[in-house]
């Protein structure tokens, strides 16, 4: 027995191949767990040239990856800033597999538009990055925890934020805003949800080699990022995904509301 065996996951923003939530998802499901992984339906013609190079195809790459563990699988398109598509994702998720034990709201919209200084922030942009993290939080957690609720079996809850979520910084201020209010939304949800078993914790990465920051990882300023972190090197998606996990198990049943550094020290403070 493993584990997670007859839990039933879903882990939201899974399909990129160098990504939180698909390394979210496998590690999971390598501790038994079958998993349902969303995505938004990207563009191939957006992929990056890892993913394109190897014939990736978003989320059903990540399910045959998932299966390859030996436990099922289901990709889900849908836009975690929509009610009815979250609403639908919950609801092929029990039609699937019969219940949902796991919850890890990893979805956030794309790096690069929101990243410019306040003067030329797009309200536009400002808004979807919010839409994503917070509404996608909100109603994921919103519908999942009723289900965690009537099953009377517990559950997980795993936000992913970001160190972003506790140090603001120029020109970051949608993320900012977005990462910080998943903070709050934790620790709101976990003092609601304790009483029914539910554990509810956010884990804050810092500089993780994914997809979503090639836009620095791929300069020298990525190096200067690793030398001026104490242990001295950027995180992998495996590492944090892995962590997502163990905040899944029984072991990390008394770990409840809290928001986890996972920088390699570049922020020890809180």
């Amino acid at each position: 027995m493993k584990e997670l065996d007859g839990k039933v996951a879903i882990v939201t923003g899974a399909g990129r191949l160098r990504g939180i939530g698909r390394s979210a998802a496998l590690a999971l499901a390598k501790l038994g767990a079958d998993v349902v992984v969303t995505g938004t339906g990207r563009n191939p013609d957006s992929f990056p040239d890892d993913e394109k190079a190897v014939n990736w195809r978003d989320i059903e790459s990540s399910a045959e990856q998932i299966r390859e563990q030996g436990t099922r699988a289901l990709p889900v398109i849908a836009n975690v800033s929509s009610l009815k598509d979250v609403q639908s994702l919950v609801d092929k998720t029990l039609d699937e597999f019969g219940r949902i034990d796991i919850l890890v709201n990893n979805a956030a919209f794309a790096r690069g538009p929101d990243r410019v200084p306040l003067l030329e922030l797009d309200p536009k942009i400002f808004q979807k990055v919010l839409d994503v993290k917070i509404n996608g939080t909100f109603y994921c957690s919103k519908l999942v925890a009723k289900i965690m609720i009537d099953q009377a079996q517990g559950g997980k809850i795993v936000n992913v934020s970001s160190g972003a979520g506790k140090s603001g910084s120029a020109q970051n201020l949608s993320y900012n805003a977005a990462c910080f209010a998943q903070i709050g939304m934790t620790q709101s949800l976990a003092r609601e949800l304790g009483p029914y078993g539910v554990n509810v914790n956010c884990v804050c990465p810092g500089a993780v080699d994914t997809s979503r920051v090639d836009d620095v990882s791929q300069t020298d300023e990525w190096d200067k990022i690793a030398k001026s972190l104490p242990i001295g090197r950027t995180g992998t998606d495996e590492e944090v995904g892995g962590f997502i996990a163990y905040l899944c198990t029984n072991d990390a049943s008394w770990i409840h509301g809290q928001s986890i550094n996972l920088d390699g020290g570049g922020m020890m403070e809180h």
